[in-house]
């Protein structure tokens, strides 16, 4: 058997973030159920930014350390995301263009919540594993968007949504997947898999979510205890405390994953409180680094967390990360790699943590300037021009760094320009 897993990785977190503290008191959030949040920035998308913008960003300096023939061994573009701009023309389209890959190549969509990332990761996994095409590569790209722009909610969907505004962000997780796994190998088979169906959360139209707080965390709970106690079945002499370096969970926000890894290490391992925080410093916390100053990214969460966990921890020997993804409706799985030092260098190179520095601080007033914008594109807008001088301080602070922007919808058709 082949080896496979992750050659290159990066993350594109956007122009502009907001200090999630301010907007907490602006709202007059109660503070104490904010600080449970764990959440210090969000990204905020500008309406020249969408998905198609941030995957392309995304992947592009992976696709610039390539040579032709590596890259037109690229056979395979998977996009993931629930932020789709159509209901047919798949977004992969836009990004293969972009990014000048070789037009021989399968390109398509996948939406399944927030577990599409992971989705999309292991169905490129099993095409390499496959062999039907020995030596090629396949690009897998999670991208995802919040412009919060809510519907009214029904009878049974009367939760208090407003502490999802502080935690709903943007960004884009680009992943190539090859027989070179120099950033994270896959533990091949070593898979715990666990779905069921349940209206936690949804996106009943295009442009605004609905669900139920509490059922999402009890159905996410659920999920990350049967999902390990599936790969547990398969993988012989498994144990949750020693088996696992570090975890890389789904974070829609930290105080979410410090729960869910709080119970299970009470009823796995027994654990006492104090064990327990201990341990959730040491293995959980590299991964919550970048979730905390980005919000929950949907599809890409669980990879920013698995990048975050390879960026943020030590190996000093190659370690064994465990990995938890959470999609809502629902799907979860279990899963595992080892990462090296190498590879730990390799993710380095990209600079994620200079990136999430440069982004430029949204004032409250600014941000309010940009939820009254958004509108203009909304999902299934025909025509427009989009301002780049809109937030003035933001365009000078990404210009010249040849990024990807949307300029216009014509006739639906969108077209983006390299400034």
């Amino acid at each position: 058997m082949v080896d496979v897993g992750i050659e290159a990785m990066n993350f594109y977190g956007g122009t502009c973030c907001l200090d999630v503290k301010k907007l907490a008191t602006y709202r007059g959030l109660d503070t104490t159920r904010f600080e449970n949040l764990l959440m210090k920035e969000k990204t905020v998308a500008l309406p020249y930014e969408d998905p198609i913008t941030f995957g392309v960003n995304a992947a592009k300096p992976i696709i610039d350390t390539l040579s032709e023939e590596e890259r037109n061994r690229i056979e395979l573009l998977i996009t993931c995301t629930e932020s789709g701009i159509d209901f047919g023309k798949s977004i992969s389209t836009y990004i293969h263009d972009y990014l000048k890959l070789n037009r021989n190549c399968r390109l398509f969509e996948l939406k399944n919540a927030c577990y599409s990332g992971t989705a999309g990761l292991q169905m490129a996994v099993n095409t390499i594993l496959s062999q039907t095409s020995p030596g090629s590569k396949a690009l897998v790209i999670a991208t995802d968007i919040a412009r919060f722009i809510t519907a009214d909610a029904g009878e049974a969907l009367t939760e208090d949504w407003s502490f999802a505004e502080p935690s709903s962000g943007a960004g884009a997780v680009a992943v190539l997947v090859s027989e070179t796994p120099y950033v994270f190998q896959v533990d091949v088979g070593a898979n715990g898999y666990y779905g069921y169906e349940v209206m936690d959360t949804c996106r009943p139209i295009p442009d605004s979510e609905a669900g139920n707080s509490d059922l999402s965390l009890l159905s996410y709970l659920d999920c990350c205890e049967q999902s390990f106690l599936r790969y547990q079945e398969r993988v012989e002499g498994v144990s949750y405390q020693d088996t696992f370096d570090y975890l890389a969970y789904h974070t829609p926000f930290g105080g979410m994953v410090k729960g869910a890894h709080r119970s299970m290490m009470k009823k796995l391992v027994k654990a006492k409180p104090e064990d327990i925080e201990q341990d959730f410093v040491l293995r959980v916390m590299p991964g919550l680094t970048y979730c905390q100053r980005v919000g929950n990214i949907m599809g890409a969460t669980m990879l920013l967390s698995l990048l975050s966990t390879i960026d943020n921890g030590s190996y000093d020997v190659s370690k064994r990360i465990g990995c938890f993804s959470y999609g809502s409706g629902c799907c979860s799985e279990f899963f595992s790699g080892v990462v090296s030092a190498t590879g730990q260098n390799l993710l380095r190179e990209y600079n994620i943590q200079s990136q999430l520095d440069g982004r430029y601080s949204l004032s409250i007033d600014e941000y309010n300037t940009l939820l009254e914008k958004s509108s203009m594109v909304r999902f299934g807008t025909r025509n427009v021009t989009l301002d780049l001088d809109l937030i003035p301080g933001a365009l000078q602070s990404w210009k010249g760094k040849k990024r990807l922007y949307l300029d216009k919808i014509k006739e639906f058709h969108r077209e983006y320009k390299w400034l």
